[in-house]
């Protein structure tokens, strides 16, 4: 199908000495956006053009000589040494060991007897400081009357005197001699009378700009490298590095107590993201996002009172901004950008409340590492394309862009071609449904220890990057991202106090035990036990995938806690004395209806065991990887895990209805080849079928009251009809 040519609603990058080109581009994209990247300017004669301009903004780097001159704003962090055994009674430990030291510097300033910590691992025991000495030519500490063979840490405050962004792309693009830019920190006075002063006279000398892309405010995600200039830590979601004095003290001021060392550096975990977290933690938290909701919109205010747009670029400098956080509104800013891996990522971005409008930045990045002799851009930007056009047709981000050297892109012409079949194709989409409600057969709750603060996060380390602990999970979200669902986040606490809404159809609890996303020890609440049993039993669902209300080597005895509910436990090891009897087996069943390609846990989860009344879809030699299980009037479903891929997508939503017990509705605004699927909007009178790959398909698609139709779609085809 041929579109109509539209323009609008797309930004892409230009640089200097490139004016004709992009004017070219302009035309042919339908852009109505200019932006520059790290490392690049907009040409002059770009800016008298009829066009919306942004420019990024870094608000607490590319200063070196205001950071110089103020050494003690510089951004610190806590980091943790190399785990060190010692052989006798003393021990030195170089704590700079296998860091990068044009990154990371220890910090001085403050006395490391008052900040930092020494620790013995093998018991948890703190080392008195009047045991430990620091050598900062040598950047060791030597400490007395240890335990021989315990292992010991040392927690210390660190200097980042490199932002590590522009760090990766000084180093991916090859910027030699260029200087590392230093990233200060507005908590100290000086600093914030700076940043505020800088950003009026750039307000000043840039009166063509229309949009400040702030990239983003203050503080860089949690990212330490190592002494060979590789990550050595990387958490998109990380707070670390929002660490300073200034900081500890204002929080116990605020709060009432005084944070450890420890509780940052979490015994070398840094809090990540898959970490349940602890009362100190989420309360450090809340005090950041305070604080940088605050001091931003200081800047945002700044910004409109120049007549111009505030944006955020969702990555880099973010930490403190979580967008569905409790101190996102009083920022307010006009837009919110960032960068689109998949279906997540970007129902990450288009469901982010409290703006104006949301922009995804499309892949690839125009940077050498794709676009080069041999590289193929088209492949990867169609699969981006296509992978998240599930998620915009469930809710759009309003504008779409993409970064990088515009000079490279220009020299792959397939690749402008398949960027202006893009454009035209997100702009047909948002004309028709961006003020529209899709078709929802299912409201689902998604459990976890971070609930709604983290929607659309789970599972992430850093973007776009693939895990073998994550992956068998993260198809989950990437699933319910793009499906005819609708889907809310909620953490254990919202269950506690106010049960599970009544508009919940199923619960879905994921991941490996002990962490943030299975639960950990929240399943130790009998309150939230006893709530969730209640609920299943007087008529909804609980789909459970990986280890859902595990504890960890078993309480109470057993590992799943809600082991009544899904009808299936997990071996520790304690019971194999107990006999285990084989359960209903079936060799057929709604939820693996029509399957043809085998089914695909990834990891899996090993030595789960069926309760003898509960019906079992799919097992293997002595494991168990699919059942379901009728709870009063309700129903547990059990996965061993869920790997993103189409199949799968349509087997978790298969799931989801028999658990709802709504499997007579399933056949609604559905399509039964998993490489297809429906997006219906019944109060605008139209439904769209979709080809999600980029062959060939044919499908049979069933609308409402039992009709279907066969059709044959084109490769990435939207095929639009009426209801």
């Amino acid at each position: 199908m041929v579109m109509a040519k539209t323009t609008g609603r797309l930004t892409i990058p230009s640089d200097e000495n490139f004016l004709h080109e992009t004017e070219q581009l302009i035309e042919k994209w339908g852009a109505d956006a200019i932006r520059d990247s790290d490392g690049t300017k907009l040409d002059t004669a770009l800016k008298q053009l009829s066009i919306k301009l942004y420019s990024t903004y870094f608000v607490a780097r590319g200063y070196n000589d205001f950071a110089e001159k103020h050494p003690e704003t510089v951004q610190e962090l806590y980091l943790m040494s190399d785990r060190v055994t010692a052989t006798s009674d003393q021990l030195t430990i170089d704590f700079m060991a296998h860091y990068f030291d044009q990154q990371i510097q220890p910090n001085y300033h403050d006395d490391p007897a008052e900040y930092w910590e020494v620790i013995d691992r093998t018991t948890g025991e703190v080392v008195p400081s009047q045991q430990w000495r620091v050598d900062t030519k040598n950047h060791t500490v030597t400490m007395t009357h240890v335990v021989p063979y315990h292992e010991y840490t040392v927690s210390f405050l660190a200097n980042m005197i490199w932002d590590p962004t522009e760090m990766y792309n000084h180093l991916t693009n090859n910027w030699g001699d260029r200087a590392h830019q230093i990233p200060f920190d507005v908590r100290f006075p000086d600093a914030e009378q700076f940043m505020q002063k800088t950003l009026k006279d750039w307000l000043a000398a840039n009166p063509e700009i229309d949009v400040v892309r702030f990239t983003t405010f203050f503080y860089h995600f949690t990212l330490v490298f190592d002494d060979q200039a590789r990550e050595k830590f990387v958490d998109w979601l990380g707070f670390g590095g929002t660490v300073s004095v200034p900081a500890l003290k204002a929080f116990e001021k605020v709060k009432g107590y005084k944070l450890r060392p420890e509780d940052f550096v979490d015994q070398g975990f840094y809090n990540s993201s898959y970490r349940v977290p602890s009362k100190h933690y989420r309360d450090y938290i809340d005090f950041v996002s305070a604080f940088v909701a605050d001091q931003a919109k200081i800047l945002v205010d700044m910004v409109h009172d120049a007549g111009k747009e505030a944006m955020m670029f969702l990555g880099d400098n973010w930490i403190g901004t979580e967008p569905y956080g409790p101190n996102f509104g009083k920022i307010g800013l006009d837009a919110v950008v960032g960068s689109v891996g998949n279906a997540t990522t970007l129902r990450l971005i288009s469901d982010i409340p409290h703006v104006k409008y949301t922009e995804g930045r499309f892949l690839p990045y125009f940077f050498p590492d794709v676009f080069h002799e041999g590289g193929d851009p088209v492949a990867e930007a169609k699969q981006n394309w296509l992978t998240a056009r599930r998620a915009i047709m469930r809710k759009p981000v309003d504008r779409i862009g993409y970064g990088g050297y515009l000079k490279l892109a220009a020299q792959f012409p397939d690749f402008v071609d398949y960027v202006t079949h893009v454009a035209d194709e997100f702009r047909d989409i948002y004309s028709r449904i961006h003020d529209t409600h899709p078709y929802a057969g299912l409201t689902v709750g998604v459990l976890n220890a971070w609930g709604q603060q983290r929607a659309w996060q789970p599972f992430i380390v850093a973007h776009g990057k693939w895990y073998k602990q994550a992956y068998s999970y993260e198809g989950v979200m990437e699933s319910l991202a793009g499906q005819a669902v609708n889907v809310q986040f909620l953490n254990f606490d919202d269950i506690k106090t106010h049960g599970v809404p009544e508009n919940i159809d199923v619960l879905v609890n994921v991941g490996a035990a002990g962490t943030a996303f299975s639960g950990g020890d929240y399943w130790k609440d009998p309150d939230v036990l006893a709530a969730i049993r209640a609920w299943v039993a007087a008529g909804h669902g609980f789909v459970g995938i990986g280890s859902p209300s595990a504890i960890p080597g078993t309480y109470e005895g057993r590992t799943f806690q809600l082991a009544d509910v899904l009808g299936v436990d997990q071996e520790a090891g304690f019971s194999l004395s107990t006999d285990k009897y084989p359960a209903r087996d079936v060799s057929t069943h709604f939820i693996t209806e029509n399957r043809e390609d085998p089914l695909d846990y990834g990891e899996s989860t090993h030595d789960v065991y069926p309760f003898p009344d509960t019906t079992v879809i799919d097992q293997g030699h002595h494991e168990t990887y699919l059942t379901t299980h009728d709870y009063g009037d309700g129903r547990g479903v059990y996965l061993a895990g869920l790997p993103y891929s189409p199949q799968n997508s349509n087997l978790l939503l298969r799931a989801m209805f028999f658990a709802a017990s709504k499997e007579d509705q399933f056949n609604q605004w559905y399509a039964t080849n998993p490489d297809t699927e429906v997006a219906a909007y019944p109060s605008a009178g139209y439904y769209a079928v979709l080809n999600n790959t980029d062959q060939p398909q044919k499908t049979t698609v069933y609308t409402t009251a039992g009709h279907q139709t066969d059709v044959n779609l084109a490769p990435g085809e939207i095929r639009w009809e009426t209801i």
